[in-house]
């Protein structure tokens, strides 16, 4: 028999993407307010996956990537996606939405994104909120399943979610300070909660 012991904490990313960078950057603003300094900022990039969005956000969508310093606790996933759920609501226009955020998490063995939509590798969690296993990490790589969106099964997504991965590795160790610079990494001094240049 086994003993329960208690989770390990995990790190949140969020995915957002819109039609204007400018609500991205408010929406990037209001999610540090609440969860801290971010530590990543991924440059802005088309998100050209499919057209499923075009209807309520318009072509030309402009998608972004952020992780945050502080960890949290894997049973929290939920509450952060109905905080940001409230947070799309503040955001939207004539009551459409104007920015989508998709909030997840990084463990040791996997990527978990929260959603409000069950299917048969979501199970539910609590209060509306499902998870979705969204790729494992096994053979020391990220690695795509049968149902894996296509944008988390490209090459870049997944060396950018890897490096993600390596500091929180490192972060857990207590060693956070040692990883080396690259695009997109925030520097993790003077206890500002954000990089404005990051997200204009």
């Amino acid at each position: 028999m086994s003993d329960p012991q208690p989770a390990e904490a995990v790190k949140l990313i969020v995915s957002l993407f819109s039609g204007e960078g400018r609500l991205i950057g408010d929406a990037i603003r209001a999610l540090s307010e609440k969860y801290g300094k971010v530590d990543f900022i991924g440059a802005p990039a088309s998100f050209v996956y499919t057209d499923y969005y075009t209807k309520e956000f318009g072509g030309s969508l402009i998608r972004r990537l952020v992780a945050f310093d502080r960890l949290i606790r894997p049973d929290s996933l939920p509450d952060v996606k109905l905080w940001t759920n409230s947070l799309e609501r503040r955001l939207s226009a004539d009551g459409r939405r104007s920015v989508n955020i998709d909030p997840g998490y990084i463990a040791r063995a996997h990527l978990l994104l929260a959603t409000g939509k069950g299917y048969s590798h979501r199970p539910y969690l609590r209060d509306g909120i499902y998870a979705d296993l969204t790729l494992i990490y096994r053979n020391k790589a990220f690695q795509s399943l049968p149902w894996t969106y296509p944008d988390y099964a490209g090459g870049e997504m997944i060396g950018t979610l890897t490096r993600i991965r390596d500091k929180y590795g490192l972060q857990l160790k207590g060693k956070s300070a040692e990883v080396s610079p690259a695009p997109g990494d925030l520097p993790g001094s003077g206890g500002n909660m954000l990089n404005e240049e990051m997200i204009q």
